[in-house]
């Protein structure tokens, strides 16, 4: 019997937070395929809606080698825990009372991220991101390294840096203008307002999105999400906008009178691994490489680069942010945004005093 070689990194994978499995593949009749599986890596801290910590990413990395050095493996599956999130990105409480004043030590962990979204864009394998709720920041940079996106109606994709004191400079701003173009990409990168899984379907983000929320055992769409194709007053089509105001308030509540399913993406993701497994495998793979190279042009440009900037930031506006957003009072987990450009303006230098004064702590009591 022919002995094979091991090229795996490490015998057992053993990263809190990281679950790596083995699933059966299934044949066009939905029957197992003996001896064949796919890869599902879950980030499995679904308590802080599966933000990765430093040892996650570590454990994201190897979970990738081993599915693309598996010769048993047809795809991989990468998911959160849960039903509330994909992935919302970096572990803010890690990033503020760590990382945050140490930017040599936040140089060290961007190494690793970088490695993590390198992993996924060179695995030999087709990557599914499987959206389980929120993509968002981090979240969804390393979704967008994926290959296919399949999502529940529930989900929500977008980014956080700049409210929170940083720049989407962990793929997006090399990744998102080639799926939704410039304007739409500025927009999300700058902004950070969510698109919902319908505007992300409409603007070429996501591959497929299924339903996920029961009203009384029947299937209904996103109560927060316009799903109306009737255009207003002026022409303009809101379907797959969130709703507002009164609306917004109405579909809240509705989503307290139902449940939420799960099934129907297991069921796609599970249709779309079957669609790869009747594929040339090597031809298979050569193509997702080819495919690939438009993200990696951007992505091997810029990853130093934006790593350097990343870590030092961590002095000045990440170290606001992100203990902005880990130390909230309330609802306040944001700077006093007025206040900061206020004191820039006045020639204030970074430093603890300003960090301070601009701090959830700070607003709350300057309103009371």
């Amino acid at each position: 019997m022919f002995e094979f070689k091991n090229h795996d990194l490490v015998e057992e994978l053993n990263h809190e937070g990281v679950r790596y499995d083995l699933r059966p593949c299934l044949d066009n009749a939905g029957n197992p395929v003996e001896s064949l599986f796919n890869a599902w890596i879950t980030l499995d801290n679904a308590g802080q809606y599966n933000s990765y910590t430093t040892e996650m990413v570590k454990g994201v990395i190897l979970a990738f080698r081993k599915a693309s050095e598996a010769r048993d493996v047809n795809a991989v599956v990468f998911t959160g825990a849960g039903d509330k999130a994909f992935c919302t990105g970096g572990n803010t409480k890690e990033y503020a009372e760590y990382y945050s004043g140490r930017p040599g030590e936040y140089r060290r962990y961007m190494r690793l991220f970088n490695d993590m979204v390198s992993g996924i864009l060179s695995c030999d394998k087709p990557v599914i991101c499987r959206v389980n709720g929120m993509r968002i920041a981090g979240g969804q940079e390393i979704g967008m390294a994926c290959d296919f996106t399949i999502s529940t109606d529930l989900a929500s994709f977008g980014q956080a840096g700049p409210r929170h004191g940083s720049a989407p400079d962990g793929g997006s701003t090399d990744f998102l203008a080639g799926f939704v173009g410039n304007e739409r990409a500025m927009q999300s990168c700058t902004l950070c307002e969510m698109w919902s899984p319908l505007r992300a379907l409409e603007y070429g983000l996501i591959t497929e999105v299924v339903p996920s929320f029961k009203v009384n055992g029947k299937f209904e769409g996103n109560p927060l999400v316009v799903i109306s194709t009737e255009p207003d007053e002026i022409g303009r089509n809101h379907y797959g906008e969130y709703k507002t105001g009164q609306d917004a308030k109405d579909g809240k509540a509705r989503l307290k009178e139902g449940e939420v399913t799960l099934e129907p993406l297991d069921e796609a993701v599970d249709r779309m691994c079957t669609k790869l497994l009747y594929m040339m495998p090597d031809c298979l793979t050569k193509t997702i490489e080819s495919v690939r190279k438009q993200k990696l042009t951007h992505w091997d440009r810029n990853r130093e680069t934006n790593r350097a900037w990343l870590a030092n930031n961590m002095m000045t506006e990440g170290r606001a942010g992100f203990r902005a957003f880990n130390e909230a009072v309330g609802r306040v987990r944001e700077v006093d945004f007025v206040s900061l450009r206020q004191q820039l303006a006045a020639g204030a230098t970074w430093g603890p005093e300003l960090i301070e004064s601009v701090l959830p702590a700070a607003q709350v009591k300057e309103q009371s």
